[in-house]
């Protein structure tokens, strides 16, 4: 069982990713240079945090058009599970793969730091080993992590109980205090903290552990 990585010009955390996957939890990555088109033989993709094409125009919005995006919306649609990481969420907000979009902070001043969360809903695999109202701190490090939608979008992502993840204490001014959401059928996860960060007990924790695991579940 193999995970892909999307590799932008500008990505910076596809190392780490692959690091945290192979190093800690043993499971086989493959670097996907943003021009393939080839997804065959991957049992998930990870779109990974960074500053894709020098987050230009505003953060995702030239990485959506890339081609290996092209073929990721026809792998989510077979059902594929896909991850996206900060910069990540921000592409699949862009894609129209998750709905809504990321703005600058609230303070307007990059973050960084640990930052602790609640789980809101285990209704997808990637929260399975979850309770609601669990407790998790993983670390952020944004600049544009402030999740943002209309009050109807608001509701559907409630109805659909497709809202992961809640700031404890919401550090950027996202809406509802929104960490991280699935779409509806539960197959695409993005978040703005890093898991990949927190997968060691000597760097970081290991709360992050639960989530690239189930990339594989």
């Amino acid at each position: 069982m193999t995970i892909g990585v999307v590799v932008f010009p500008g990505s910076n955390c596809d190392r780490d990713v692959r690091w945290a996957a192979e190093g800690c939890l043993d499971m086989p990555t493959r670097f996907l240079w943003h021009e393939t088109r080839e997804l065959k033989g991957l049992d998930a993709v990870v779109l990974p945090g960074g500053f894709s094409y020098g987050d230009y125009l505003r953060c995702g919005a030239i990485a959506r058009f890339a081609p290996v995006l092209e073929s990721l919306v026809d792998f989510v649609a077979s059902g594929g599970r896909v991850l996206g990481i900060c910069n990540g969420f921000q592409v699949l907000t862009e894609l129209g793969l998750l709905p809504g979009v990321l703005t600058r902070n609230r303070s307007l001043h990059f973050i960084c730091e640990d930052t602790p969360l609640t789980v809101a809903s285990n209704r997808t695999s990637w929260l399975h080993a979850r309770s609601r109202g669990d407790a998790l701190t993983l670390p952020i490090a944004h600049g544009e992590g402030r999740y943002q939608c209309n009050n109807d979008t608001l509701h559907q992502l409630q109805d659909d109980d497709a809202i992961a993840l809640r700031y404890v204490s919401n550090p950027n001014g996202s809406v509802a205090d929104i960490a991280g959401i699935t779409n509806k059928l539960g197959n695409v996860l993005g978040l703005m903290p890093h898991p990949e960060r927190a997968c060691d007990p000597l760097i970081g924790g290991v709360d992050g552990r639960g989530l690239l695991q189930a990339l594989l579940g």
